[in-house]
């Protein structure tokens, strides 16, 4: 499968400072911020800072190095608030790839959220 990164997606004028972010960890290989249509009272996106287009374009592709960084930054976040299952009540993380997974920004990105009960991930389709 051929990915095709959008170099002129929004997190990448992010990565390159053209656009302003509440940056809540930025590591060698990742980058975590606070999405500014909040669906959550906690709500971060961690991206990681290569051009990866959807989670198995990453874990296909990506070095060893970044897969270790984006995962651990991914652990931070939720240390960081205070949300992991070993000390918080809990999260949501979601990472939607292409049209089916109704992906609107095309750079691999996954969101946290928490600090209210979620709901269900999805309603049963009827049969």
């Amino acid at each position: 499968m051929a990915y095709t990164y959008d170099d002129q997606n929004i997190f990448a004028k992010i990565l390159r400072g053209e656009i302003p972010n509440t940056t809540v960890l930025e590591t060698d290989h990742s980058l975590a911020f606070r999405d500014i249509q909040a669906q959550a009272p906690e709500h971060v996106l961690v991206i990681p800072k290569g051009p990866y287009v959807t989670y198995d374009h990453f874990a296909n592709t990506a070095s060893d190095a970044e897969i270790v960084d984006y995962t651990r930054a991914i652990g931070k976040i939720c240390d960081m608030l205070g949300v992991s299952a070993d000390d918080g009540a809990g999260y949501r993380m979601i990472s939607n790839a292409g049209e089916h997974g109704v992906q609107e920004v095309p750079h691999l990105h996954v969101h946290i959220l928490a600090g209210r009960n979620i709901g269900r991930m999805i309603a049963r389709a009827a049969d």
